[in-house]
């Protein structure tokens, strides 16, 4: 059972702090291993890659097996059932639309002193997608990475997927050939990391990695970044839920259970206004745990970290909202775009009783890469700007740097940076002479 909290309590801020902080993943010490697993990829390149291959997937690759060829890709994507066909590309079509509005303009300026300014946005080159892989992998989380991957520009987009004992997912080829993805790898781990970030003699080096995996796979990501850009390190997902009493108890449950399922480490909270609704959520929680395929998951991560609390009013429960960060945030309440403007740190809201997070999963349209535990404070879900760098441009005319010119010398001398200031001044005295 979840642990239950109101404002009202005098232990509340010692019982909220101490749910705040509460550690909610088994973080083993990896570095190591990865460390060294890296360093053997970049050593032997794809003997290294083949060789944790079949030690931690059992599978055996060659050099020409290691990519999934066209005829592969066909006779696995042959066997998606067409309703599952037409949710993936009503996916994609919803999530390219969204993605689409994001692309930010150039822009080019003449200033009151006659220097042209402005700044221009280019995709990067390459980029890699991490998916887990199994009969368990998520295709939607393809279309996540991969889609706003294309819509940027990418001209190259690598997917590596890992096929322990052999096992495929063809819905994942399937997702991976309609975003557009123009190479998939059978090959997982931090290994998958180490050959995108460095190369090999099959897998030609990206500029940026981004996609899910477990700790060894995030741990790659951490080292390998620098060399690469990378999107971010994501924690065990989690849901917060603000609701009146004029809500289905069950559709606020199942909405809790719907984060609760994919891990005993994810984190699902109810705040409400109301106590007994409250426990009415609770109830309905209990009974849905008693049927769920995935209960064992969802119980766990429901006893061990969920929590019901009860507030004053729903200005107190934004307050808190924004304390929490939360990955995700429902508001079920009679005003949503209300309560939302007093919201400034979630990764993604869901307003009203009729926007399931689980929508926003597959087929809203926003991005479903969202950051967790607290870094919503700082941080924002993946988006098409990911995948673009934004270069500055500054031309001077003669007028222009004979106006904001000795400012730069005089600042340089400051900094007792010779070369710098010489470096204007010689221009000045040039147009001084003319």
């Amino acid at each position: 059972m979840a642990q239950f909290l109101n404002t009202r309590d005098a232990d509340f801020e010692a019982r909220f702090t101490a749910l705040l902080g509460a550690k909610r993943e088994d973080s083993p010490d990896v570095d190591e291993i990865v460390a060294g697993i890296i360093a053997d990829v970049r050593a032997r390149g794809d003997d290294a890659v083949i060789e944790l291959t079949e030690r931690f997937d059992r599978l055996a690759l060659t050099p020409e097996t290691m990519r999934f060829s066209a005829g592969e890709i066909a006779a696995q994507v042959a066997k998606v059932a067409p309703e599952e066909r037409d949710a993936l590309e009503l996916a994609a079509d919803r999530i390219r639309a969204y993605h689409v509005r994001q692309m930010p303009d150039d822009q080019l300026w003449t200033d009151p002193d006659g220097a042209t300014l402005g700044w221009r946005w280019t995709p990067v080159s390459a980029a890699g997608l991490y998916v887990p892989g199994g009969l368990a992998s998520y295709p939607s989380s393809v279309l996540m990475n991969a889609v706003p991957a294309k819509v940027a520009g990418v001209e190259r987009l690598a997917v590596t997927v890992p096929t322990p004992d052999g096992a495929v997912n063809p819905l994942v080829l399937l997702a991976a050939e309609i975003a557009g993805v123009d190479e998939i790898y059978r090959i997982g781990g931090a290994q998958a990391i180490a050959a995108l970030a460095y190369g090999t003699e099959t897998i030609a080096p990206v500029d940026k990695i981004t996609g899910p995996g477990n700790a060894f796979v995030a741990a790659a990501k951490r080292r390998v970044f620098g060399k690469v850009g990378i999107d971010m390190i994501a924690g065990p997902s989690e849901i917060l839920v603000i609701a009146d009493a004029d809500n289905d108890p069950d559709f606020l449950a199942l909405d809790l259970m719907s984060q609760a399922e994919h891990d005993e480490s994810a984190q699902s909270i109810l705040v409400t206004d109301d106590e007994a609704f409250g426990h009415k959520v609770a109830e309905a929680v209990e009974k849905r745990l008693q049927t769920l395929e995935r209960r064992a998951i969802a119980g766990a991560s429901w006893r061990d970290f969920g929590a019901v609390i009860t507030v004053r009013d729903l200005d107190e429960a934004a307050a808190l909202s924004d304390r929490i960060a939360p990955e995700h945030l429902e508001l079920c309440v009679a005003d949503p775009d209300a309560l939302a403007a007093k919201i400034t740190h979630a990764g993604a809201l869901f307003l009203g009783a009729w926007t399931p997070e689980a929508v926003g999963d597959y087929v809203g349209g926003p991005n479903h890469v969202l950051p967790t535990a607290r870094s919503a404070r700082f941080s924002s879900g993946l988006s098409a700007l990911d995948f673009l760098k934004r270069t500055t441009i500054a031309k001077m005319t003669p007028a222009a740097l004979k106006a904001i010119g000795p400012a730069a010398e005089t600042l340089a001398k400051s900094e007792s940076l010779e070369a710098h200031g010489l470096s204007v001044r010689v221009r000045l005295d040039k147009l001084n002479e003319g």
